[in-house]
């Protein structure tokens, strides 16, 4: 497990590093996908990085801009990588720095590791069931698994929030979220929102500078993964809002329902 952990953020910090070379001083065209989501050279970059890391594990990949094989064939799969080379590509493009690169290693439809790269603030989130949950902030080179955790914090951090804080996305806030934000109001009272691009809404439930992130818009299995893992090991939950279960993965629908972290 160790070595795959470490297989995982070293993919992500290369990848990282050539995200920020084409965030910070090359022009990108953006083209558009069957389902009208973006797509940069930046995505295609880290994702050609990220596959010739992988690729050494001998485990298969389900990756956002690989090509998805049928259902058929990964039902058969009892452990999978699943990547999204860039989480939040519209915040890439609007170059606000929150898009994250998203690793995940899932055993039996469960994430078991994950590893979230945030290239323009150097922060590095990574987790899995041998030894916790953790950030590391001002990362850009890797040295060893033991000196990352030795300066790395434990999650969750010890945060004391003045207000109930639930945190929603900044592209894609929909009116049932809008609407679920402000019942907690009765239970909570004053609620403080707070906007959040890409997985870095998992990674502050996890951290605990939010209580809540409710997801009732589409995401895919990709986007979560990662985040999920952050989350469960620093003792959060990622619920699927429809079976009110843990959240499953490698699933014949990509697609996720909606879900509950917190």
């Amino acid at each position: 497990m160790h070595e795959l952990l470490e297989i995982a953020i070293k993919a992500s910090l290369d990848a990282g590093k050539r995200i920020m070379e084409i965030y910070e001083n090359e022009d990108f065209e953006v083209d558009f996908k069957g389902d009208d989501s973006p797509l940069t050279k930046a995505d295609l970059a880290s994702h050609k990085i990220i596959m010739e890391y992988l690729k050494k594990t001998d485990i298969p990949v389900l990756s956002e801009e690989g090509k998805h094989l049928p259902f058929s064939e990964r039902k058969n799969w009892d452990r999978l990588w699943i990547v999204d080379p860039i989480d939040g590509t519209k915040e890439f493009i609007k170059r606000n720095g929150e898009f994250t690169v998203n690793i995940a290693l899932v055993e039996d439809q469960k994430p078991i590791m994950g590893v979230i790269y945030v290239p323009a603030l150097k922060e590095l989130y990574f987790a899995s069931k041998d030894i916790g949950s953790f950030k590391l902030a001002g990362i850009t080179e890797y040295s060893s698994l033991d000196g990352l955790i030795e300066k790395a914090d434990r999650l969750p951090l010890a945060i004391n929030n003045k207000k109930y804080t639930v945190v929603a996305s900044k592209s894609h806030l929909s009116p049932e979220t809008e609407e679920y934000i402000r019942s907690l109001e009765d239970e909570h009272g004053e609620v403080e929102t707070i906007s959040k691009g890409s997985s870095l809404k998992l990674c502050m439930v996890a951290e605990g500078r939010a209580e809540q992130y409710p997801r009732f818009a589409p995401t895919m299995e990709w986007d979560t993964a990662a985040g999920q893992a952050i989350c469960q090991y620093a003792g959060k939950k990622v619920l699927d809002y429809k079976t009110k279960k843990e959240m499953l993965y490698n699933r014949e629908n990509l697609l996720n329902n909606w879900f509950l972290v917190f």
